[in-house]
């Protein structure tokens, strides 16, 4: 009986903005590139999934459909799932996304056209060789990761946890979960009982921006701050606005 042949769908090539320099030798994604295949029905109907769009999987499981190879997506970087994100909405449904924002000087909702193909990744002076950092006022010294989707994943579940408790205190606990994800050690120590005490009790607010703000200036990704122009002659710095219509355009049939 002949073999069935697996089918063959167009693909194309997405350079990461890692560069894959951050991943162990041997894992696919130190060759700093992914193959991405072109959206099919199959993937229409995980996007109009309701079941994963509820369990806010959605995009995860069409990520995972179009990444060819034997790759874990759980050890891909934020930054690089960005970049896969972006190009695999342009090998979709075209390179222009139309979103609204509101003008500040008039309180009227615009709509703007942005071509994700001029998105550019961010250039970072990261070595790669010290993941250590001095906070400048408690002169700790913090151990630390980038954050991959598996640890997104984890964080996720973690906040689902605690929504009992933040209902109950109306705190949020978003920045404390996501820095005891990201640290590996404090002092040397990198026992889970010093980092949550740490992170919890003993981390100056002006240390955890400083920290926080460096981990942003060195983390790989797509540089997505864009400049609009209002038709009331404002001009506004601000991030590309990732809306529902970033992977279900109006325009979609």
């Amino acid at each position: 009986m002949a073999k069935t042949e697996k089918p063959k769908f167009p693909t194309e090539i997405v350079p990461l903005p890692s560069k894959g320099k951050y991943y162990p030798e041997g894992n696919p994604l130190a060759s700093g590139e992914v193959e991405v295949k072109y959206m099919t029905a199959r993937e229409e109907d995980i996007l109009t999934s309701q079941n994963l769009i509820k369990q806010g999987k959605v995009i995860d499981v069409l990520l995972e459909s179009l990444v060819q190879g034997d790759i874990n997506m759980d050890d891909m970087l934020i930054g690089d799932k960005n970049a896969v994100m972006i190009a695999a909405r342009v090998l979709g449904y075209g390179k222009k996304y139309t979103f609204e924002l509101e003008d500040p000087a008039t309180g009227e909702k615009e709509e703007h056209t942005l071509d994700l193909t001029t998105l550019e990744h961010k250039e970072t002076d990261f070595d790669g060789e010290d993941y250590t950092f001095t906070l400048p006022h408690s002169k700790r010294i913090v151990g630390w990761k980038f954050a991959t989707q598996g640890d997104e994943n984890i964080i996720a579940e973690e906040l689902k946890a605690l929504r009992k408790i933040t209902k109950k205190s109306g705190i949020e606990q978003e920045v404390t979960t996501r820095l005891k994800r990201v640290i590996t050690s404090i002092d040397g120590d990198e026992s889970v009982g010093a980092i949550n005490n740490f992170v919890n009790n003993e981390f100056l607010s002006r240390d955890s921006r400083e920290f926080r703000d460096y981990l942003m200036s060195v983390t790989p990704d797509v540089d997505l701050n864009i400049i609009i122009d209002f038709a009331s002659g404002e001009e506004v710095d601000t991030t590309v606005p990732m809306t529902v219509e970033f992977f279900w355009p109006k325009t979609r049939k």
